[in-house]
């Protein structure tokens, strides 16, 4: 059977134009005489003639149906196409009524027409598509446990693992995700059994679970797939999804995965999350074994190169960004380069090489950058004494959407923050705080700002508005436990503010410090000891370090104390907390 509704649009075009049913009609049978008219008399092989599978009372129905539709009726022109489809018989005009009733938004009109061409043509994978997606909209999720599967199985075998991976994608706006995860379970209950799906079938059954905000059950899922198929590559993404959203239980499964050599992509994407978790040595240990076997693949050493200038490990950073830089140099992708010479540059204005850090900036030509590129060259400027002229250039930056005057805004505090300008940081926090009193971050950055200046009951009172309208913001807690820890006052309390920080994010470095900074003040010394060696093992911070060295001062290992506050004096000889520790404690490095 022809496409026969690729002949009726030329039809409508010509109806459009002015022809009269007649002259269509008469077109037509005149190119089929045409056609028979070309067979010379006495010729072996008659010319072969491509007959329309569709009668004249089917094909008025469509064109009137058209018609309807130009004319801005869709409902009336649906009810003449489906009528002509079900008469025919023809797909491509059983499709055309779908489309129809779809674009004049009558979903249950889109669903009639679906189902009755999946029953005119059962072994139809689009016309059950149609039906599977518009149950969905129609959130007829009950319904589709028959129709998903049936989509499946009526695609080839080679085909049904690509198939299987784009479900959570389908289901994805269904507004009861617990429902969608158990039609989805069900449906896909014979493909966890078939040895070429029941990997990918497991795996997706899994990330319909974390949708439905299962997470544990996602990790047996991941398992299971795991298990029946160790080399795919869909359950150990899964085990890393799980990983970054904080269920531990997955990381045995990346890590199983990983054994597997040629493992790159899925390394690289580990040490990312290890990064979001904030475990920036375990990314390191990830990231140098990775340069090591691929030296070619750069995305590894601009990676590489950001978690040293993290950790302060300047020389090194500058030697992974410049290899990215040599790999990238003759490619089109300008992004990661800009990112690149913004990173080689902030280097330069640490080591107060501030010829270097103009020459690198210089080379940005990204417009995605030209922020970062002005914030680079207004602490160029307050470095150099003036400013004045740092904020008026930070001052011109684009404040033309939310986020761009939230950036700039975020620019101009940072950089008075940097250089100690804590009064002046303050007053603009608090001007933006009362442009946009709900706005819980604002009001978090001003009791920080607070706490700067030496206004502790501000802080306390904006910290405690913010735990009362936002009970999930942990740094609220975090900060508020901490403040009482560092003036020793009301410990118990403190400690049970950390504690509950930790809640809401178990691994974050900064908040296991506290934890071990507030044990130390309750007297708990090799319980703080354990506690901070673990942050300053996932984020070698200066402020870490002041802690961990005086716990262990305290407990008369000098030497030890010693040596971690030398590196974070190499790190950052500047920091308020480690010079203030040192003088506190007397000691000279």
């Amino acid at each position: 059977m022809m496409n026969t509704y690729t002949r009726l649009h030329a039809l409508r075009r010509a109806w459009l134009a002015g022809a009269t049913s007649l002259t269509l009609f008469g077109s037509l049978f005149h190119s089929a005489w045409a056609q028979q008219a070309q067979a010379q008399p006495g010729t072996a092989e008659p010319a072969v003639i491509e007959n329309s599978n569709l009668n004249a009372e089917w094909m008025m129905l469509i064109l009137l149906g058209e018609m309807q539709v130009a004319k801005g009726d869709p409902a009336a022109g649906y009810s003449l196409i489906f009528e002509a489809a079900r008469k025919s018989g023809d797909e491509s005009i059983y499709k055309r009524s779908v489309e129809v009733a779809l674009a004049a938004r009558s979903g249950p009109s889109a669903l009639e027409s679906a189902k009755a061409w999946k029953k005119a043509h059962p072994k139809s994978h689009e016309a059950n598509s149609y039906v599977l997606q518009i149950q969905i909209a129609l959130n007829q999720l009950a319904e589709s446990v028959t129709t998903l599967r049936s989509s499946i199985s009526l695609l080839p075998p080679e085909q049904q693992v690509e198939g299987i991976v784009g479900i959570p994608q389908i289901y994805s706006q269904a507004q009861d995700k617990e429902l969608a995860n158990a039609v989805v379970e069900q449906a896909l209950v014979p493909f966890t059994s078939q040895e070429s799906t029941s990997a990918v079938a497991w795996a997706t059954i899994g990330r319909m679970r974390i949708w439905a905000k299962k997470l544990p059950q996602a990790v047996e899922a991941a398992k299971l797939a795991l298990a029946k198929s160790p080399d795919s590559p869909e359950p150990a993404m899964l085990a890393l999804e799980l990983l970054s959203l904080g269920e531990a239980q997955a990381e045995e499964l990346v890590l199983k995965a990983l054994q597997k050599k040629g493992q790159h992509n899925l390394q690289l994407s580990y040490a990312r999350v290890l990064i979001d978790n904030q475990r920036l040595n375990d990314a390191l240990v990830q990231l140098q074994a990775l340069s090591n076997e691929m030296p070619n693949f750069s995305d590894v050493w601009l990676l590489l190169g950001a978690v040293q200038v993290e950790q302060a490990q300047d020389a090194q950073a500058k030697a992974s960004l410049l290899n990215f830089i040599e790999l990238e140099k003759d490619k089109q992708e300008v992004r990661g380069l800009s990112q690149a010479y913004l990173m080689l540059s902030q280097l330069a204005i640490k080591a107060k090489n501030n010829a270097e850090a103009e020459s690198w900036l210089s080379k940005i030509d990204d417009p995605e950058q030209l922020t970062q590129v002005q914030v680079q060259r207004a602490t160029l400027l307050a470095s150099k004494g003036d400013m004045a002229k740092a904020r008026a250039l930070i001052a011109q930056l684009p404040t033309n959407t939310p986020q761009a005057k939230r950036a700039r805004l975020q620019a101009e505090v940072k950089l008075l923050r940097d250089f100690k300008k804590y009064d002046d940081a303050y007053q603009v926090l608090v001007k933006a705080s009362k442009d946009e009193p709900d706005d819980m971050d604002l009001r978090y950055e001003v009791a920080m700002m607070s706490e700067k200046l030496g206004r502790l009951d501000e802080m306390e009172k904006l910290l405690r508005s913010i735990i009362a309208a936002k009970p999930d913001f942990q740094h609220a807690y975090n900060a508020l436990g901490f403040s009482l820890a560092d003036r020793n006052l009301r410990l118990p309390e403190a400690r049970d503010l950390i504690v509950k920080a930790l809640e809401f994010s178990p691994e974050d470095p900064y908040i296991v410090d506290s934890l071990g900074w507030v044990e130390f003040r309750l007297g708990n010394k090799l319980s703080a000891l354990a506690i901070l060696e673990r942050a300053y093992a996932n984020r070698p911070d200066v402020e870490i370090a002041a802690h961990l060295g005086e716990v262990h001062w305290s407990l008369g290992q000098q030497e030890k104390a010693k040596k971690i506050w030398r590196e974070a004096m190499r790190a950052d000889q500047s920091n308020e907390l480690l010079l203030q520790t040192l003088k506190r404690l007397k000691v000279k490095l």
